[in-house]
């Protein structure tokens, strides 16, 4: 039995979409999540019972450390782009300067044992910038106080992307400053060419790399440079994250994964899926996405996660969020201590300006990128519950002690 959550109605529904490249995601998702949430059954982990249930071979014996790292659990929590507000070339922050922008979701983002974001625009108090703006009603730079750092250290992030197209609005200058907010804070991060998030937790090497099309950075359209790089970065760490900014934005249909090279406003913005699992290939073990500003499908690949875009979670000033725009999913993806994937969940939030991402009992994003992931990937190895989670679709990988991961 396909243990995903579809329904006969459900797989109905897709095939029509699927027959239909431009299918506009806002006309369908409330039909799609009333599918999801009314008309499918409940969704439960199986009882692993007999052969299931034996985690290696009866001739093969595990170390001591080899049965440690398989029993560890790591809940990352993964967001896409965040810009608090800025004061560049006018004031465009928080009536309370963002004390509480982040409140509804810091509950969810707290609970994991790493919350990641893409952060957009600098930390700086004041500098020139170094992008020009011809049309600001078409172009944006985001600047934001270097005091900022502390509601994202308080809302629970421990880890950002500094690999973007708003990463250099001001210039080097402007993204050191950035990183030396963030460092002021405990927040790591990874974006500027040699900048590397790695760290020691509980027994494990933790690692995280940011890559984006972006001058600079470590760059996301030079693939070998990339697997090189990712390669000796997985041979020293226990638990390796990649973070990507690229894809298709500003267009309809880029919620749709092409398949091949994405261009926006003329320039290269990578070829996601061949990128993404080569990162796998390499040694990565979960790989988050952002940058077309909407939510994409989900995959597994080598028993390891890949979210192609989180879209836009916290943005006050500058980016829409005019329908899918607006969904601002919390990936929660719990790993083992080899960086397999044991669950997940999907986390919806939405953005209602001009306060922060509020906590949707609609579950929009959730819908959004289940329908996305049967598109584009036949379900992506996935089973979706109707409550937000997610498994393998290989029995044999699905959390065997069925821990549940953080709930909002």
């Amino acid at each position: 039995m396909n243990r995903r959550a579809t329904s006969g109605v459900f797989n109905m529904r897709l095939e029509m979409m699927a027959g239909t490249a431009q299918t506009r995601l806002p006309a369908v998702t409330s039909i799609l999540l009333l599918t999801i949430i009314g008309c499918t059954s409940q969704v439960k982990p199986p009882v692993l019972t007999g052969e299931e249930s034996v985690a290696v071979p009866g001739d093969v014996q595990l170390s001591e450390d080899q049965f440690s790292r398989r029993n560890a659990r790591i809940t990352i929590a993964g967001v896409g782009d965040v810009m608090l507000g800025t004061d560049f070339p006018e004031n465009h922050l928080p009536d309370d300067d963002g004390v509480s922008f982040l409140t509804d979701v810091g509950p969810v983002l707290r609970a994991a044992d790493i919350a990641f974001g893409n952060l957009e625009g600098v930390l700086a108090d004041g500098g020139e910038p170094e992008k020009e703006c011809k049309d600001p009603t078409t172009c944006y730079l985001f600047r934001s106080p270097t005091r900022y750092a502390a509601h994202l250290q308080q809302a629970g992030f421990t880890v950002v992307s500094l690999a973007n197209n708003h990463a250099l609005d001001f210039g080097e200058p402007g993204r050191t400053s950035t990183m030396q907010a963030l460092d002021a804070v405990g927040i790591q991060h990874s974006g500027r060419q040699g900048d590397i998030a790695m760290w020691p937790a509980d027994g494990l090497n933790f690692c995280v790399i940011a890559f984006s099309p972006t001058r600079g950075s470590h760059s996301l359209l030079d693939l070998e440079p990339a697997i090189a790089l990712v390669g000796g970065l997985a041979a020293d760490h226990d638990i390796l994250i990649v973070s990507i900014h690229g894809g298709a934005e500003g267009t309809d249909g880029v919620e749709r994964i092409p398949f091949g090279m994405e261009f926006a406003y003329g320039e290269k913005r990578g070829d996601v899926v061949q990128f993404a699992r080569a990162m796998i290939e390499a040694g990565a073990d979960l790989v988050i996405g952002h940058g077309p500003h909407l939510p994409r499908a989900m995959e597994l690949y080598r028993d390891r996660l890949i979210a192609y875009s989180l879209g836009n979670f916290a943005t006050y000033y500058g980016i829409s969020v005019a329908g899918p725009k607006g969904y601002a999913p919390i990936l929660l993806a719990t790993l083992d201590g080899t960086g397999k994937f044991r669950s997940g969940k999907i986390v919806s939030a939405i953005q209602v300006r001009p306060g922060g991402p509020l906590i949707d009992a609609e579950q929009k994003a959730y819908a959004m990128i289940v329908q996305l992931t049967e598109l584009d990937f036949d379900g992506g190895g996935l089973s979706f519950t109707n409550d937000g989670r997610f498994w393998p679709d290989d029995p044999r990988m699905w959390s065997l002690d069925n821990e549940l991961i953080a709930n909002p």
